[in-house]
């Protein structure tokens, strides 16, 4: 039995994107090696030595290359991670070698003789994969994503599976409700929910039965939490994370149409915001510290009687978005809500994958300007 694990023979450039994403990921997470090996599948995509650059190359030949807009940001800390990386500079394409697989398996296999080719990415056009599922066997072992009736249910029933296996080692039950909640907060994450199970079956002792007051104690509502990370990230124009958190929310089952209209919130609470900070009573003073805002500024506005509502928030984390919303002009932030409202038309009507409409609406914002008419 010879077997391969996470090869790269099925990539191509409709699978770049989601290598990309990997990449990004174990980079945030400081996993190095996961990292290399991930950019090494990426760079293969496109026939690319370690000696290749990602930085130094133009939007247009990282669009043609692997089919997807380049992020924004400096990525020479690929380079400089691949500098590490000790195999030969000659990377032979992934199209040659499954074609050189191809003509072996055509000249016949020894007896006896068994390959296993394992692979996280796979773009089942490959002539490779064809040939496979013809002459041999394919199994599809991953599980559907997205807010799918389908996928929700896959989804669930493999982490149902997990969560049982892991309650019957400390001899433990969920209560159904919770078990629900379970799945609704911390979403399609395996490892996140063993050890969310785990600390569970710990924290109720002797307790036979895990409750949704458990629940609620113990496990934060990690979907939320997200949500605002989604915000936070895309506040700071930081991009890779912007996208990374956004797919973290559509592998949960989160629907693009709610992750738009977080964004609409929070684009339209900067646009009242910036409305009052250009008025002249009170008036607001770029570099206006916490303790004039919430002694001054704040009780002004109040005064006024106007947007009551918005303006019942915790008086620092109101002092936060007052400062974040003087980096935008009235102008830039209506047009972006005129694209929020163009990326629900496509979502609602365009045969497109959500990810892809997600994905250029928020690297369209995060490349703009923020000021300006």
């Amino acid at each position: 039995i010879f077997r391969v694990t996470d090869s790269r023979l099925f990539h191509s450039k409709t699978v770049a994107s989601a290598i990309w994403t990997r990449v990004v990921q174990a980079r945030d997470a400081k996993k190095e090696k996961v990292c290399s090996r991930q950019l090494l599948s990426f760079f293969s995509i496109a026939g690319l030595s370690i000696d290749d650059h990602l930085h130094e190359m133009s939007a247009s030949q990282w669009q043609t290359l692997f089919g997807f807009a380049k992020p924004a940001g400096d990525l020479s800390w690929a380079s400089e991670l691949l500098s590490t990386v000790t195999l030969s500079k000659k990377n032979a394409g992934a199209g040659d070698i499954a074609a050189r697989y191809v003509e072996a398996f055509k000249k016949g296999v020894p007896p006896n003789t068994l390959l296993l080719l394992t692979a996280e990415a796979v773009d089942k056009r490959k002539q490779l994969f064809k040939y496979i599922k013809k002459e041999g066997v394919a199994v599809d072992c991953s599980v559907a994503a997205g807010a799918s009736a389908a996928a929700q249910k896959g989804q669930k029933d493999v982490l149902r599976e997990m969560v049982m296996k892991s309650l019957a080692g400390f001899q433990k039950k969920m209560a159904p409700k919770a078990l629900d909640l379970l799945f609704e907060r911390v979403g399609f994450h395996p490892v996140a929910v063993v050890m969310e199970t785990e600390k569970l079956a710990l924290f109720v002792g002797e307790r036979e039965t895990i409750t949704v007051e458990d629940l609620d104690t113990m496990v934060g509502r990690t979907r939320e939490d997200a949500l605002f990370e989604l915000t936070d990230a895309f506040g700071k124009k930081q991009a890779a994370r912007t996208l990374v958190l956004l797919h973290r929310l559509l592998d949960q089952g989160m629907h693009g149409l709610a992750i738009l209209a977080t964004m609409r919130n929070y684009l339209r609470k900067m646009l009242i915001f910036r409305s009052l900070q250009l008025g002249s009573n009170p008036s607001w003073q770029p570099g206006m510290n916490a303790g004039h805002f919430q002694k001054v500024y704040l009780p002004a506005l109040k005064e006024r009687g106007e947007w009551s509502e918005i303006l019942k928030g915790h008086p620092y984390a109101l002092f936060m978005s007052f400062s974040k919303a003087q980096e935008f002009s009235c102008t830039v932030l209506k047009r972006w809500l005129a694209l929020l409202l163009q990326a629900e038309f496509r979502l609602k009507g365009a045969p497109l994958p959500p990810d892809l409409v997600l994905e250029e609406l928020f690297l369209t914002l995060l490349k703009s300007k923020r000021q300006g008419s």
